[in-house]
């Protein structure tokens, strides 16, 4: 499974305070509806965290999927339950950033021997 991070906004950022008020006072019950939808439609999804954030960005959720096809379309459903604006980000694990680094450099090593 790959590790999504899904970036989500529910207004824009000029939006009226009333037009955010309106939007989070019914908050819990679109994000107990948002969450049902993408279990049924995506049910190899596995969420592993939910935030709210304080910053450009509302809410991040951190999830597992099988690939990005399956991350697009909660993004997508996202979309479709009033995320005004949202991204979803392949997170890669930074042990795994670390080998793919020192088998580049191990790369570049063989290659300027085999060169001279």
């Amino acid at each position: 499974m790959k590790t999504f991070i899904l970036m989500t906004k529910i207004a824009a950022q000029d939006a009226l305070l009333v037009e955010v008020g309106s939007k989070l006072r019914d908050r819990a019950a679109h994000g107990r509806a948002w969450l049902n939808e993408v279990k049924k439609k995506c049910p190899d999804v596995q969420f592993k965290a939910h935030y709210a954030l304080l910053g450009h960005w509302d809410f991040m959720d951190v999830y597992e999927a099988p690939d990005e096809e399956t991350a697009a379309r909660v993004s997508m459903l996202t979309r479709a339950h009033g995320g005004h604006q949202v991204e979803s980000w392949l997170a890669i694990p930074y042990e795994k950033v670390m080998e793919m680094s020192e088998e580049i450099a191990g790369q570049s090593t063989s290659d300027e021997v085999s060169d001279g």
